[in-house]
């Protein structure tokens, strides 16, 4: 029986490389190039040992503990425990991302019992059948790159739920409840009253809003041109605001003053009695995650006590 061990230790070094490389994507670490392959030659050997008359240690579980620690060490260096046993939890946690992927698109995909058998028993069989190896050099790679992606997005979900708001209008005795988002990009002003403008979103309830609102929303060239108006009540809370945006330079928009906005975030209750907010049919998140943009400024209103909370 022929071994390739050439490949078969390649194929490890290349893997431990990019799972290195992956754990410290997740972890937020630069390193350099040369520890990266420090550290997956450090795990390949492993692989030559398994070929030497230590094998029979080489295979035990605390001997391949002892080579991922080993890993750990020569890629990130050791700065104190918790920085160390954090890299080596992520190490494994990205090790069975990656293998688990590989398993559940592996037997997705299977219609020949025959093909398990021999992805088993391609470890001991030398190069192993083709078959197998092509899924692992194709499927490692897509794998890699779908739980980076993954990983990212979550990221990113886990920011921006931390933004999330809900927001309390009251305008006309009707009050109104939204999900906002804190968009410290946001930084539109009425140049005359300096007062902060919120967007809000209407699209998907449009039905409960009062015809006022829906006309802004709907139609707001019609009110900006002056070609129809508010009813007297609400015609004094209209103020049209100038903006830019990219690729647009000079636009203006319909806004309303209300009589109060209240934001919650993370139990504190803000109150902003001086505010403009813009209505819209445009849909500002595409999964529905908020309704509306809220001005950072809004946030920098005076706490309201909360029921339960004891003033001194």
């Amino acid at each position: 029986m022929i071994v390739y061990l050439d490949v078969i230790w390649m194929l490890n070094f290349l893997f431990d490389s990019l799972l290195l490389y992956l754990t410290a994507i997740f972890l937020k670490r630069k390193i350099r190039f040369w520890r990266l392959a420090a550290g997956g030659f450090t795990g390949s050997l492993i692989i030559l040992l398994s070929f030497t008359p230590l094998n029979v240690y080489s295979n035990h579980p605390i001997a391949k503990l002892f080579c991922s620690f080993m890993m750990v060490l020569v890629t990130f260096g050791y700065k104190r425990l918790s920085f160390f046993m954090k890299a080596l939890f992520t190490l494994y946690v990205s090790t069975f991302l990656i293998g688990g992927a590989l398993i559940g698109a592996h037997y997705f995909s299977q219609y020949d019992a025959k093909l398990s058998e021999q992805l088993l028993l391609s470890s001991v069989k030398g190069l192993g059948d083709p078959i197998s190896w092509m899924f692992v050099l194709i499927g490692f790679p897509i794998a890699w790159h779908f739980s980076r992606k993954n990983i990212e997005s979550m990221e990113m979900t886990k920011i921006q739920y931390e933004q999330i708001v809900k927001v309390q209008v009251e305008i006309e005795d009707e009050t109104f409840t939204f999900k906002g988002l804190i968009d410290s990009g946001n930084q539109l002003y009425d140049p005359l009253s300096r007062l902060p403008v919120m967007f809000v979103s209407v699209r998907n309830k449009l039905e409960i809003f009062p015809l006022p609102i829906r006309k802004i929303a709907v139609e707001p060239e019609s009110i900006l041109m002056g070609s129809d108006e508010l009813p007297g009540e609400w015609q004094g809370r209209l103020r049209i605001v100038p903006y830019s945006v990219v690729g647009q330079e000079h636009s203006l928009i319909a806004a309303l003053r209300p009589d109060n906005i209240l934001i919650e975030h993370n139990g504190d209750r803000y109150i902003c009695p001086k505010g403009l907010i813009s209505f819209t049919m445009q849909q500002l998140s595409k999964d529905d995650a908020f309704e509306c943009i809220v001005h950072p400024k809004m946030m920098t209103g005076p706490k309201s006590q909360g029921e339960n909370e004891k003033v001194s």
